[in-house]
């Protein structure tokens, strides 16, 4: 079956994450691979102050994960993020082909800047010379 790649950005039960980092940050790829689910990138990404208290909580960690998954599989792991404890919001994107690689790599930290032999060889492109109407609106503007 055709599978899409998503980014999905939890928000986590802060304290219980100061409490057990490697038991919460282990049940979301156990949640992704129990729907048949590829991880192509999971780390922690932010702790912050919420713009509003979400189940009385002022902070949230914030934990970023890409990942490969059929999208017939995707309502289930929505049911189990939402049945989660520790999971306090979840947001899934669905990620442009095009751009999978650069945000994985960027994700995993890994550099995604052409080599420098190859960025010198491209010329900047051509500026198009104006056209007669755009001269003929600039002349009229500085009268």
């Amino acid at each position: 079956m055709a599978t899409n790649v998503y980014e999905c950005l939890f928000i986590l039960d802060p304290n219980r994450y100061a409490r057990d980092p490697q038991g919460v940050s282990g049940t979301i790829p156990g949640m992704i691979e129990k729907v048949s689910g590829e991880i192509l990138a999971n780390r922690l990404w932010n702790e912050q102050k919420l713009a509003y208290p979400i189940n009385g909580h002022r902070k949230g960690t914030y934990w970023l994960t890409y990942f490969r998954i059929d999208p017939t599989k995707l309502v289930a792991f929505n049911r189990a993020c939402k049945l989660n404890d520790y999971v306090m919001r979840h947001m899934v994107t669905k990620i442009d082909p095009r751009l999978v690689n650069i945000l994985v790599a960027h994700a995993r930290g890994e550099s995604t800047e052409e080599p420098a032999a190859e960025a010198s060889s491209k010329t900047p492109p051509k500026k198009e010379a104006a056209s007669e109407a755009t001269k003929e609106v600039a002349a009229a503007t500085d009268k």
